[in-house]
């Protein structure tokens, strides 16, 4: 069976710990490699390659800085289909989903290539008499990523590349679940011409997570993943004294106003519940439907539903793939249940849902739950699965009240052709990202991506200006220079230096 080791100082390294995780393949249910467990002291020497490193790289003009990091976007684009493949193994996700994570992952890669213009600094002169004033942004040192299972490649990115092209080195603990991603990542820096031990790969479960978070050589963190683990980095990094940026989950709602158009109303719900599995921070969970909206829109949402084509990833047929693990699996199928027996009307229910030819993948449908109320767990917990609520409410403002009582405030979006009621709706929701008739407002990569609430933890959004500002810290010089007109010979021809 395939090991996956780590990666340390620009190479593989066998883990020593006698400790291994299991890399399912959703799809058919049984196991394909094992992941090798960090212990304390490797994760210590992946660290303490990582400080040397940082020696050189640290100091690194951004010259040569961005021309690896150009010739990382190269090579990462012309192996995104391998990386796809890898994802949909592990994942399970669709091959066209993991090329789109791919694809996202890039935009980040792109951005930290024109790092340059993002570390400019500020200078005023003549602040007082022959003194001026500088501001500057330096690296903070070693830093360290711990990243989810729903996207194994995208989400590094958002992470590592920003890091090292400011001039840290990096420290990743990916998901015990689907390290290969990851892996193929490091690969390809060192095929890029990144220094030994700039990126370091250690994989892991707690044991790992635990001696980076306490590491007195690591200087801040970043993680993506459900907001009780967010929790617990952001407590735990900080009182080690390092800076951390902690996502964490979300219950994410979409407004439907009765002007919406809701064909497309339908057709987003469809691919922001559903897409990816539901495995996704930003998936859409609830819909809040106003007024006379729910009938119709539920019925559209029902059509579209039938006709999705689940299988394995790799069949070019399939619009979703399977779960994560068996038992992730059996508790989003206990969410339907739960619901019906708490009063919901369940208008599709996908729990017994299986693939012919791969009975023992892990499979579930997708369920359309109808007559939602915040009462019920459906509607109070993060499913991370393929089921969608629908909450009906009379008014704009009773809809505003019941998402702005969420614990989460990570993305949200309305469906209306008034725009007076979705600028009122952006500015009075409180929520981190706002789509208007977009469903997933993922930003771009240059604008930054995180949420509000229970949804961050910490002051920083991750990549864009936030990810720049959270990787490097800001320092003021202020100079002052004697005038060569306040005395002194000198005949030598002027030069600029």
């Amino acid at each position: 069976m395939k090991t996956i080791n780590h990666w340390i100082g620009g190479k593989p390294v066998e883990g020593v710990s006698g400790n291994f995780g299991p890399v399912y393949n959703p799809a058919t249910g049984a196991q394909e490699k094992q992941v090798a467990f960090a212990s304390v002291e490797e994760v210590d020497a992946a660290v303490r390659t990582a400080k040397e490193a940082f020696r050189s790289w640290g100091t690194s003009s951004l010259a040569k800085r961005t021309s690896v990091l150009f010739k990382y976007r190269e090579l990462v684009d012309a192996h995104r289909d391998e990386l796809a493949q890898l994802i949909t193994a592990e994942h399970g996700k669709v091959h066209s989903d993991a090329l789109g994570e791919v694809a996202r992952g890039l935009e980040i890669v792109e951005l930290a290539c024109g790092i340059p213009e993002k570390l400019k600094g500020e200078l005023s002169t003549q602040v007082s008499t022959r003194v001026d004033v500088a501001s500057i942004r330096q690296s903070l040192g070693v830093v360290a990523g711990i990243t989810p299972f729903n996207f194994p490649a995208m989400v590094p990115m958002w992470m590592f590349p920003i890091a090292i092209a400011c001039g840290n080195t990096f420290v990743l603990k990916p998901s015990e679940k689907v390290p290969s991603a990851a892996f193929k990542l490091a690969e390809l820096a060192a095929e890029a011409g990144l220094p030994d031990g700039v990126l370091n790969i250690v994989n892991g479960d707690k044991v790992a997570v635990d001696a980076l978070l306490e590491h007195p050589d690591v200087a801040a963190v970043s993680f993506v993943g459900s907001t009780p683990i967010a929790r617990y980095i952001h407590t735990t990094g900080t009182t080690h004294g390092k800076r951390v940026q902690a996502l964490g989950g979300a219950k994410n709602h979409m407004l439907v106003l009765p002007d919406a158009d809701l064909d497309l109303a339908a057709d987003s719900a469809i691919n922001a519940a559903y897409g990816s599995a539901g495995e996704r921070c930003m998936a859409i969970s609830v819909v809040v439907a106003v007024g006379d909206t729910a009938d119709p829109l539920i019925g559209k949402i029902k059509e579209r539903a039938d006709k999705l084509r689940i299988g394995p990833g790799d069949d070019p047929a399939s619009e979703m793939g399977p779960l994560i693990t068996k038992a992730h699996r059996d508790k989003v199928a206990s969410y339907v249940t739960g619901a019906a027996a708490q009063g919901a009307d369940v208008v599709i229910d996908g729990t017994g849902y299986t693939v012919e030819g791969y009975e023992n993948g892990h499979w579930i449908g997708v369920s359309l739950l109808d007559n939602v109320t915040p009462e019920m767990d459906a509607y109070r917990d993060e499913i991370f699965g393929p089921v969608l609520s629908v909450v009906r409410v009379e008014t704009y403002e009773q809809a505003i009240e019941l998402m702005n009582s969420s614990p989460w405030g990570n993305g949200t979006a309305i469906f209306t052709r008034d725009g007076g009621a979705a600028r009122r709706f952006q500015l009075e929701v409180e929520a981190g990202m706002v789509g208007v008739n977009v469903p997933i407002p993922v930003p771009v990569g240059y604008h930054s991506f995180g949420g509000w609430k229970d949804s961050l933890f910490g002051d920083h959004h991750i990549y864009g200006n936030d990810g720049v500002h959270f990787y490097t810290r800001g320092k003021v010089v202020t100079t002052r220079w004697p005038d060569p007109s306040d005395g002194g010979i000198n005949l030598g021809f002027p030069r600029n230096h």
